[in-house]
Order: structure tokens, then sequence, then C-alpha cells
């Protein structure tokens, strides 16, 4: 990333909104922060999610799994605001392969960690699941606040955007979907 020049565009900003004293005591080290703070936000932008679920275990088990209220954030790629929310993903493994659960997080945070629509990050983190570990189905739930329907335009704070993924099982069985459904609410 290239910090100088993240910099240089937050004095541009300071100067477009007509804070004139951008060297100011209080504002000489903001440019460096933001700049800093985009690069920790940004961290895995080169990074695929389905690279955290490359490690698999082997375990005889064929039910649900079932990662709940997982909170996540991200930026919306169309104004630059934050969106932030939790996170249900369920899977049901399939020849018994089974990834630790911190992997299903890392895979979140990794896909979160770039300017994003909550509804292509949903499909990316179904995706990459159905990629690396072949389930039998995957539902992926996300229910986010976006701070530009907050602090601008319409302006409703408190409003969620929920989107899902459902893929395989999920999607041709209505019972197993009901099941998931349930054990996410």
């Amino acid at each position: 990333m290239d910090q100088k020049r993240m910099e240089e565009g937050m004095r541009l900003i300071l100067q477009g909104i007509g804070h004139e004293h951008v060297n100011a005591e209080v504002l000489k080290n903001t440019p460096r922060r933001v700049a800093e703070t985009i690069a920790e936000l940004f961290a895995a932008i080169d990074q695929s999610p389905a690279e955290a679920l490359e490690v698999t275990f082997e375990e005889e088990y064929d039910q649900m799994i079932v990662g709940k209220g997982i909170p996540f954030s991200s930026i919306c790629e169309h104004h630059f605001l934050p969106f932030v929310g939790t996170a249900d993903i369920v899977y049901v493994p399939k020849e018994n392969r089974i990834v630790g659960a911190s992997k299903l997080v890392r895979a979140l945070d990794i896909a979160s960690s770039r300017p994003q629509l909550q509804e292509r990050l949903t499909s990316q983190l179904a995706d990459a699941l159905m990629k690396e570990l072949n389930p039998h189905g995957v539902l992926v739930r996300l229910c986010a606040t976006h701070l530009c329907m907050t602090l601008r335009g319409v302006k409703k704070p408190g409003s969620q955007l929920v989107t899902s993924a459902i893929r395989g099982l999920f999607r041709t069985n209505q019972a197993s979907r009901e099941e998931a459904l349930a054990l996410i609410r």
C-alpha cells in the first residue's frame, strides 16, 4: 500500500472541505493516522477467503456446523463508509471434511477486507466454502447496518440489510434449509 499517497489524499480532503488549518496541532498527524487506518482495514485485500479454508480435518461428522452471530465490518465501495453486522455460516460436511471454527471467521475477515458490497461479500464467502470444503451445502446470511444509509442519503439509523447465499443441499432440500434457518434464528 502506498502510505504517502493515502496521506496526501487525506490532506486534499481536509483542504477540500475548507479546513484551512491542515497543519494545526490537532490535525497535523491526521493524514498519517487515516492512512494507517485504511492500511489496517484493507490489510488482506490481496488475499482470497478460500486461503483461510485450505487446511481441513477429517472427522466423522455429517451434520450441520453453524457459526452464528460472527461480528464483521467492511467498507461500502459506493460511499467508502463502513457497514457493520453479524454473519451466520452453516455447512454440512461431505466425506468427513471439516474446517476449524476460527477458519470460518478468518475467511469472513479476508472477504470483508476490501471495498465491498454486502451482496458480493455474502456470495464470495459461500463460494469459497463450496470450493475449498466441497460440502453437501452452505448457507451464509449477513445482517448489517450501513453508515451510508444512517449518516447520509435516506438517514435511517438502525435499518439493516440482510443478504443470504444458499448453495447445494440448502438450495434443493427445503427441510434442510428450514433446519439451518431455525438454527441461526
